[in-house]
């Protein structure tokens, strides 16, 4: 009686959400669209786990969709926030927390010689945009196909995770003036690069570019790809903006512009640095910073930028992430990624998983992904089959074929071999 109660309490919340919001959710990829599942509706976690509204409890490998790098609840960011809660929550003025935070990312990425934080990557992306514009005189940008970055409408141009997921080629409410301002290139194609500056001399503004894809699934970078956008768009002028949403101290306290050593004009930052709170971030070089308001003509704000609680939040988090947490992360990586890939070889299925640090996908193809036109060949229906197969075992995986798997210091050495047993009975299911 209990599990049919709470079976019924589960259906009864999805319900009310269908008459509430478009498909019932908030963010598309919450659908479950994509692999044929009714949507979890989740009511808690701690640690690596999350619990849905029928007490079901599931080893998770979504982690927020990121910043859940300690894994939930972890006391010492909750107490944090707990902390700043006291102090009341938006004041509407500057903040002590926002000074120690801003201090501490520039320590870690010394390209952001002067930031503004928001309360969302999409934000900031979409200022970032506007800095580069502004500094540059020149309206257009280059965005690479699958890449995700936030929904504003010049960047929502053959976009990667859940446009990528429902087959959407942009969005409907895009004027095709603003969409005509985009050049979307195949990533890690540097003639397609230096083409597109050939055929538009001193038009391009910059040139955004997640340096590590996740948002079409996990694809690196070749080597010397982005060494040649940096030296593509000095050349030109222009300016390369790193999204670091997802890879910002995911990889390590400098993100992916540390691990491979590019310092880019402008940084767009989210996720970890606020620790499971609403957050963005943007900055970079102080030049182009003094342009923002009030210093300079480039208007953007926000009524809960720097809000205390997500400065808090972050706060916490970052000073968790020591140099042995990031190996621990690494590690992690390492060994799920091979524990997998025996997994599929021992049941006959081809797979290939792309990986940095503790961040992956398995994509259902045989070799890895270069491009997001690869990833989209990957066979969706398998890992539909897949995900709904790991689901019945307890393991929640993201409910698309190109989202980043996110493992957290939570992840230890029990949760990662149960990971790897569970695929192995979904692999050979």
């Amino acid at each position: 009686m209990t599990s049919q109660l709470a079976a019924d309490r589960a259906s009864r919340l999805r319900a009310r959400a269908a008459a509430l919001f478009p498909g019932g959710v908030n963010s598309p990829v919450r659908a479950f669209t994509a692999v044929g599942r009714e949507p979890v509706v989740l009511e808690r976690g701690a640690g690596a786990y999350v619990w849905d509204a029928d007490d079901r409890r599931y080893l998770d490998c979504i982690g927020g969709w990121g910043p859940a790098i300690l894994g939930h609840a972890d006391p010492r960011v909750v107490e944090a926030v707990r902390a700043a809660a006291l102090g009341g929550f938006a004041l509407g003025a500057s903040h002590p927390l926002e000074v120690e935070l801003g201090e501490a990312i520039r320590q870690a990425m010394p390209s952001l010689e002067r930031m503004r934080f928001t309360s969302s990557g999409t934000e900031a992306a979409m200022s970032a945009v506007r800095v580069a514009r502004a500094a540059t005189g020149r309206e257009l940008i280059v965005k690479f196909a699958g890449a995700y970055h936030g929904h504003a409408d010049g960047l929502l141009v053959e976009a990667g995770s859940g446009v990528a997921t429902l087959a959407i080629p942009g969005s409907a409410g895009v004027p095709e003036a603003v969409a005509g301002r985009t050049i979307v290139l195949p990533f890690n194609d540097p003639a397609a690069v230096s083409l597109a500056f050939a055929e538009h001399p001193g038009r391009i503004a910059g040139v955004i570019v997640e340096p590590i894809v996740a948002n079409a699934g996990v694809i690196p970078p070749r080597p010397g790809f982005l060494e040649h956008l940096r030296q593509a768009t000095s050349d030109a002028g222009s300016l390369v903006i790193f999204d670091e949403v997802i890879t910002g101290f995911r990889l390590g306290p400098g993100g992916a512009q540390e691990r491979y050593a590019i310092r880019p004009d402008l940084t767009v930052l989210g996720k970890i640095i606020g620790g499971g709170m609403p957050i963005g971030a943007y900055g970079g070089r102080a030049d182009l910073m003094a342009l923002v308001a009030p210093s300079g003509p480039v208007y953007q704000a926000g009524t809960l930028s720097g809000h205390p609680l997500s400065m808090a939040a972050g706060i916490a988090t970052l000073q968790a992430l020591t140099p042995d947490a990031y190996a621990a992360l690494e590690a992690a990586g390492v060994d799920l990624a091979r524990g997998l890939a025996e997994a599929a070889r021992s049941a006959g299925r081809a797979v290939a998983i792309g990986r940095v640090g503790s961040l992956l996908t398995v994509f259902f193809r045989p070799t890895p992904p270069v491009d997001a036109a690869e990833a989209l060949a990957s066979d969706r229906e398998a890992y539909a089959r897949f995900f709904g197969a790991m689901l019945d075992r307890g393991v929640l995986l993201p409910p698309s074929q190109f989202e980043a798997w996110f493992l957290s210091l939570a992840h230890g050495r029990t949760e990662i071999d149960r990971l790897v047993e569970a695929a192995a009975e979904a692999f050979r299911a």
